[in-house]
């Protein structure tokens, strides 16, 4: 049973969600690293080493051990709570690519809430469902300035002649575990990006913990000419889980 605390009367409390393919979960130790991070941002005194052997243990669970699932870490002042639920994307669905559109709702690049992965993921959670309704995969939010942040529950890249471009971090974002991925893997060029810029691009891509790199046919009214490279990274990605 969960005791309320600040977590649950104000959103002050992390999650991370983490893909395991058949039991072995993927970027543990970063996952690790950002939930403590927000922890830490929250003056949260909760045991790291109580979370880090809760979450052994769950992994250990029959459910786990075969298939892709998504396993959720929330914590919170009082409470370490776990979730399990299947990986709801499939490589097939990579074939296809996404379809975005631009959200009405404005990250707010001056909340340090935004750079951490907090319980307050109302504005995410609400975007999402309302796409979903629209046929739209994933909403894109601008900043309070005009420029382009993250999806709603994603990173955004564009390729443009090979080259790989990006957000920079003050545009306003959660920093993603696959973000880091590419980062660490490839070159990367930060610009700000508004929407009048992305017909300069050749293809976009956004990146998540679950769906790992899903290359995008479509942002709004502007359909990209390839989704070619996007396929190349996220096989490139996928290949490295196994």
């Amino acid at each position: 049973m969960l005791s309320p605390d600040d977590g649950y009367y104000f959103g002050l409390g992390a999650f991370e969600t983490i893909a395991v393919e058949d039991g072995k979960p993927q970027f543990l130790s970063w996952h690790y690293e950002r939930l403590f991070s927000a922890l830490d941002f929250f003056h949260l005194s909760v045991s790291k080493e109580e979370i880090q052997s809760k979450t052994a243990q769950e992994l250990t669970k029959e459910e786990l051990r075969h298939g892709r699932k998504a396993l959720k870490i929330t914590v919170s002042e009082k409470n370490i709570t776990f979730s399990v639920r299947d990986n709801p994307y499939h490589r097939a669905d990579y074939d296809q690519g996404f379809l975005t559109d631009f959200s009405k709702v404005r990250r707010n690049e001056t909340s340090p809430l935004t750079y951490h992965k907090t319980l307050n993921y109302g504005d995410c959670i609400l975007e999402k469902r309302l796409a979903k309704t629209e046929g739209i995969h994933e909403p894109i939010f601008l900043n309070t300035r005009g420029e382009i942040a993250e999806g709603a529950t994603t990173n955004v890249f564009f390729i443009k002649d090979g080259c790989m471009i990006a957000p920079p971090l003050t545009s306003g974002m959660l920093p993603g575990i696959v973000r880091r991925y590419i980062y660490t893997n490839y070159s990367v060029q930060e610009l700000v990006i508004t929407p009048r810029d992305i017909q300069q691009y050749d293809e976009m891509f956004v990146t998540n913990s679950l769906l790992g790199i899903m290359p995008v046919r479509k942002l709004g009214q502007h359909s990209f000419s390839s989704m070619e490279h996007g396929l190349a990274l996220a096989k490139a990605f996928f290949a490295t889980e196994s």
